[in-house]
């Protein structure tokens, strides 16, 4: 049996006092304030870091040059998933956007067939994240237009097709249901609804989040912007405590000052998305894109009509930033991208029990690493 090993002056989310955290079997087993017995080895000295989850990028549609729109093989899938690893991400949902039907059905078998099967670390796919194509074409932003689709309880089948197990969130324009029937059906199906692309009223939006939507996708993007007089699908996230809010936090999607507002009518009920493009990992530049081209300059990705349509900023990236800007202290930013995006799911939260190399110390906003296989080095 390996050796326990001893994490000393640990900060800890939503925890006042420095922790201590014992490691056994590669796995913590304990967290509290006087568990290193006085002659411990193996004691190493975290002088006020937070160890963390790492995080969870509900919104991603590719990375490495890869679309997950456009997969022809599994082959891809392990090279995105070990830098997303390598990035720190634990887990993300890859995006399919809105596109011919037949790429979708595609992709998303590929992605629902892949076992990982390499001894590298690899972020964990939790699911498909279709974004598309019942959106509302006034407010469809980059997603062609010939590809959208009628949000009828009968495309919602033919898009979905025998492939409903690989969808973990599914974003639509409520406003498009009509029959009122698409909601309870994706629900029963075990599919996270998020609102978005939309042009929803305040009533619609309500009735919709009734009916059991839960999420809205990247707040304050493809969406009416908050009116006092026309309130709106924003207006009706914020106010309403069971719905999660996803947002962009690069400072190009969303201003931040726009983001201080989000934050404090909706901080713990808010997670940062990356809304990754292909182009993740790859640098500024001119890239292909469907049909189209995008060019990224400074990490943000727009079509030739200067259309916004992506980031290529890694989703810890923008726990700095939050910082930087003022938005919110370290500890609620860092909590928006590793608690809060699994909050949102119902996944686990807890550090008890969890791979120490699932972990991240987090030297300050701006540096983070994974704890290694082995353990940090102890102190002498």
């Amino acid at each position: 049996m390996m050796a326990a090993q001893w994490l000393d002056r640990v900060r800890l989310l939503g925890r006042d006092r420095l922790q201590q955290v014992q490691i056994a079997d590669g796995k913590v087993v304990a967290i509290g304030s006087d568990l290193i017995p006085p002659q411990a080895v193996g004691v190493v000295d975290f002088a006020g870091d937070y160890l963390s989850l790492g995080g969870v990028d509900l919104q991603i549609n590719g990375a490495l040059g890869i679309p997950f729109p456009e997969l022809k093989t599994t082959e891809p899938l392990p090279k995105i998933s070990r830098y997303l690893w390598q990035q720190g991400i634990d887990a993300y949902a890859p995006t399919i956007v809105t596109a011919p039907l037949g790429a979708i059905h595609t992709a998303l078998g590929l992605i629902h067939q892949y076992v990982p099967n390499s001894l590298e670390p690899e972020a964990e796919i939790l699911g498909v994240h279709l974004e598309g194509p019942f959106l509302n074409p006034h407010k469809r932003g980059a997603h062609p237009q010939e590809y959208l689709q009628p949000l009828t309880l009968e495309a919602v089948q033919a898009v979905l097709a025998t492939f409903s197990p690989a969808v973990c969130i599914l974003t639509l324009a409520p406003e498009l249901d009509t029959s009122h029937q698409v909601l309870p059906y994706l629900r029963e199906l075990g599919i996270t609804v998020s609102l978005g692309h939309s042009m929803a009223t305040l009533a619609q939006a309500q009735a919709a989040f009734e009916a059991g939507a839960t999420m809205i996708t990247h707040a304050f993007n493809a969406m009416p912007p908050l009116h006092h007089r026309e309130p709106g699908l924003l207006a009706a996230a914020l106010t309403d405590q069971r719905v999660w809010c996803g947002v962009i936090a690069d400072g190009v999607h969303v201003h931040p000052q726009m983001l201080r507002i989000l934050w404090q009518c909706a901080g713990d009920r808010l997670f940062l998305v990356s809304d990754a493009l292909a182009p993740l990992g790859l640098g500024d530049g001119l890239y292909p894109w469907d049909e189209r081209h995008i060019e990224v300059k400074n990490g943000t990705a727009r079509l030739a009509d200067g259309t916004l349509c992506g980031t290529t900023v890694p989703l810890l990236t923008m726990v700095g930033r939050l910082v930087d800007w003022g938005v919110c202290n370290f500890e609620a930013a860092l909590t928006l991208a590793t608690v809060n995006p699994r909050r949102a799911l119902g996944l686990r939260t807890e550090l008890l029990q969890q791979p120490a190399t699932h972990l991240l110390r987090w030297r300050s906003p701006d540096h983070y690493e994974r704890l290694p296989a082995t353990g940090p080095p102890a102190r002498r």
